[in-house]
């Protein structure tokens, strides 16, 4: 019997340079043609704004690139695979290595350990250059592609509750003490019921209150509009609210979003979501480990038997159904029906399973 994890190193060179190659092509293909038809669809909007030109054009191509790669590369894992193991198959390649007395694992190890090395360079792309262009695209598209205001932290479109009260401010900037709002707009409610609307240009924190100028104010009972310089509100208000009210795991890194948890923990506002979104940055890049072998059955019964394709598409249903099965799961998280590490590592360990089954069963 043999028990090497994996076949000579020619062959193991040979499956793991093939399949790597394939999934890359596979990658910019999808990111091209992708790329494409979203340029399509927000050029318009991009060249509306006055100003605008080829050059807002490639710098939108430029931050929207790296949110695709993130998305797309398991996607374009599993199909590098299953076009590798196919032709693979269809040539008896892999007929011949079985007939040699490799295994099936032995097969699939060179394309697990080649997906583990892209899961490690897809981690650190995602935390160095995707989070970064996702805030960055993020504020762009906040003020219609136009200029961005050049505050650092700036938090645009910001909601918090305040007991029955509503507050909306269209941008946050600056943190603790030194945090100011601007686009203010208050909707004072008696229970479920909306009893006023005020609106104020800006907002500073006056330790306790927030010190509002340039105030409308609409009485709903009355129709009654009237204007004030200046309006204090909300003692027990902090500005850690303003800055921990929109947390966007996509636009923080690994680290940050640690501790932005930490934060949101000791200010007594929920942390599931944000803690099952941390856990993803994880699973997610792992996520591309599991498609080999969950495309492995594409890799092995005779091509001639008229079944490849129908084992190809069983592997690229499989490849699917995982991801069908985790963005399920994230959502549940983030709605906290399931616990943060469930919700993120759930699907990953069943299909683990899943496909492991399914190669002992039909091929050792």
């Amino acid at each position: 019997m043999n028990l090497h994890f994996f076949p000579s190193r020619p062959i193991a060179w040979y499956l793991a340079r093939t399949f790597f190659v394939r999934a890359i092509a596979v990658l910019a293909s999808l990111v091209f043609l992708l790329m494409i038809l979203d340029l399509l669809g927000e050029s318009g909007r991009i060249l509306a704004q006055p100003g605008n030109g080829e050059e807002q054009l490639w710098r939108y191509v430029s931050l929207r690139i790296p949110q695709l790669i993130q998305q797309f590369a398991p996607f374009a894992i599993l199909l590098g695979t299953l076009i590798t193991f196919a032709t693979m198959n269809q040539h008896s390649e892999i007929i011949a290595m079985k007939a040699a007395g490799i295994s099936a694992h032995q097969i699939i190890a060179p394309l697990m350990l080649t997906s583990l090395v892209m899961a490690g360079f897809l981690f650190v792309f995602n935390e160095r250059f995707a989070t970064r262009a996702t805030a960055a695209l993020n504020a762009w598209e906040d003020v219609g592609y136009g200029a961005v205001p050049p505050e650092t932290g700036t938090k645009t479109n910001v909601w918090i509750r305040a007991g029955d009260d509503l507050i909306f401010a269209r941008q946050v900037m600056g943190s603790g003490r030194d945090t100011r709002l601007s686009g203010v707009r208050i909707f004072d409610r008696d229970g479920t019921t909306l009893v006023g609307i005020t609106e104020a240009e800006s907002g500073r924190y006056a330790r306790p209150g927030w010190e509002l100028t340039n105030v409308r104010r609409f009485d709903v009972n009355n129709g009654v509009v009237s204007r004030a310089p200046s309006l204090k509100i909300g003692d027990d208000i902090l500005p850690i609210q303003f800055t921990l009210a929109s947390v966007d795991p996509d636009e923080q890194d690994f680290w940050m979003l640690r501790r932005s948890i930490d934060e949101l923990e000791r200010a007594g506002r929920s942390i599931r979501s944000a803690e099952a979104n941390w856990w993803h940055k994880i699973s997610g890049p792992l996520s591309g480990v599991l498609m080999p072998l969950l495309a492995a059955i594409a890799a092995f019964g005779l091509a001639r038997s008229g079944q490849l394709f129908m084992r190809a598409v069983v592997g690229m249903g499989l490849g699917f159904s995982y991801f069908v099965a985790d963005n399920f799961a994230l959502a549940l998280g983030n709605f906290g029906a399931y616990p943060p590490f469930l919700a993120a590592w759930g699907p990953f360990f069943l299909f683990l399973l899943i496909g492991e089954t399914v190669l002992v069963r039909t091929e050792e």
